[in-house]
Order: structure tokens, then sequence, then C-alpha cells
């Protein structure tokens, strides 16, 4: 007790350094194969559904890989009861990512309505956060001992189908608005 007194002030500190480390790994993880600093400028909306498609697949490889394992249950129990450790982690890759998917959203589907585009940002995820997040419905479901390599190229083909599904009747709307 008294390291972690020294070294963090005391359990919450210890709790908030935990969460800076997190976000920092993630981020790390996740910035070493795809740059989510900003959108790149003049991007047209094929382009921009390519970078959808790249982000939400590297989103598939980190939460089926075994990191996402150590720190899972850290981010779901603040995503039930958020403190202070939320704020960190999505101060960092988080809130970054999701900016980002919500601009590639808008770029991809020539929509500019950022509610629609939070939305979607939150459904296509959701997709992906299911693979760790119940991953025991999901191996007991497709009758595994584990999310392979070949179920993971299942599941990451059916999410891409279903992202372009998705953005496709974000398209036919617009075109229906008067």
């Amino acid at each position: 007790m008294s390291s972690i007194t020294y070294h963090f002030g005391g359990k919450e500190g210890l709790y908030l350094a935990a969460a800076d480390y997190i976000a920092a790994q993630i981020g790390t993880d996740f910035e070493a194969t795809l740059s989510i600093d900003e959108v790149p400028a003049g991007l047209t909306p094929d382009q921009a559904r390519a970078l959808l498609h790249g982000m939400i697949r590297r989103f598939i490889d980190t939460m089926t890989g075994p990191k996402s394992a150590m720190y899972s249950l850290f981010i779901m129990r603040e995503q039930m009861e958020p403190t202070e450790a939320f704020e960190r982690i999505y101060g960092g890759l988080m809130g970054r990512m999701l900016a980002m998917l919500v601009e590639l959203i808008c770029i991809a589907t020539a929509r500019r309505d950022a509610t629609v585009a939070q939305v979607t940002a939150i459904t296509l995820m959701g997709q992906v956060i299911v693979l760790r997040g119940s991953r025991a419905t999901v191996l007991k479901l497709l009758q595994r001992r584990d999310i392979d390599s070949a179920a993971i190229a299942l599941l990451a083909a059916r999410i891409a189908a279903n992202t372009d599904a998705i953005l496709d009747q974000l398209i036919a709307e617009r075109q229906e608005l008067p």
C-alpha cells in the first residue's frame, strides 16, 4: 500500500494511471497500422468509404486480438459506470477515432448531418464491440472454442457488407430529402 501511495497518491491515482496506460496502449496498437489524426482533405465519397472500412477492420482485429482481453473489462466497467478514467480513455484514441468515423460517414454519404453520422458510428462500432463484450455468446452461437482467423474473416466480411448497406441506405435517404 505504501508503494501505491508513494507512486500514485493512492488507489484512485493507481486506477487513473491504469486508464492512462490503457488509452496509450490502445492508441499505440491501433495507430501502428492506421493514422487517425485527421481526415485527409479532398476525400471522395469512395475514398472515405474505403477509410471507414479500414478503420472498422482494424477495430475488428483489435477487439478479437489477445491484447484487448487485458483491458476490455476495465473499459466495459467504465462504459457502465463512468468515472474520470472514462474521460481519460475517451480523450485518447477512442474520442479521436469516433470523431473521424463521424466525419468519414458524412463524406461517404454526402450528408452533413452530425446526429445521423454519430448514430451511424455507434451502430457500426456496436457490431464490432459485441465480438469482445459478448464473446461467450458469440463463441456459443458460432459453436467455436475461439474466434480464429477463419471466424474473423467471416465476421469481418459480414460487418463490411452491413457497413455498405448502412451507408447506401443513408445515401438513398439523402436523395429522397426535399
